[in-house]
């Protein structure tokens, strides 16, 4: 039998997509080492990477299917199959600006730059976008940026450093993405589990 490969997210969502797919009847094991990139079980092979490139592996049927942030793939522009909301990994994408600015926003910075031109494009703004990779909030308190539009999950970094969100472009959760491929091939493996996490989805 073909092991069924998926692409998970490195850091704190690999830990709980672990524990839900396993809850879904899949047999995964970790290897202790860290620094390992892959993880073998007797029929899964996980690829552990950035969240960022998840989309990309699925598209291409690297991985047969993936777990990543609906923020993270409306960033990518991928047209992946995307059938489960698998309800953990809250967190919201905002516009953000010092406490009390007036002033017109000129430049906005972000990680998402693709996300934040299409936001400002709705609401007609001609603002410049500048692409950081970093703490994006910096670009407010230095000046670089009127306003930035990040991730925002408990708040508390925007309160310590007088910021406040002026507008939640929406809310992100992580999602079960599947190679449309894989979907046919592996179907026997694949819809059974993706029945499952719907399931799983909605008790929790």
């Amino acid at each position: 039998m073909d092991k069924l490969i998926l692409a998970l997210p490195k850091g704190r969502v690999l830990q709980d997509s672990v524990t839900l797919l396993t809850e879904a009847g899949l047999k995964l094991s970790l290897s202790e080492d860290d620094r390992a990139l892959t993880h073998d079980s007797e029929d899964v092979r996980i690829l552990v990477m950035r969240n960022a490139d998840v989309p990309t592996y699925v598209e291409l049927g690297v991985a047969d299917a993936g777990i990543v942030g609906k923020d993270v793939l409306l960033e990518s522009g991928k047209t992946i199959y995307e059938p489960v909301d698998l309800n953990i990994s809250h967190c919201r994408m905002s516009l953000i600006r010092p406490i009390g600015a007036t002033r017109e926003m000129r430049r906005v910075a972000s990680k998402f730059p693709n996300v934040t031109q299409d936001f400002l494009r709705k609401v007609g703004s001609s603002a410049e976008v500048i692409k950081l990779s970093g703490n994006v909030e910096l670009a407010c308190l230095t000046g670089l940026a009127d306003a930035v539009v990040d991730i925002v999950q408990t708040g508390s970094t925007l309160k310590a450093n007088r910021l406040e969100e002026v507008e939640v472009i929406f809310y992100s959760s992580a999602r079960f993405v599947v190679n449309r491929a894989a979907l046919k091939l592996k179907a026997a493996r694949l819809r059974p589990l993706i029945a499952t996490l719907r399931t799983l989805a909605k008790a929790s």
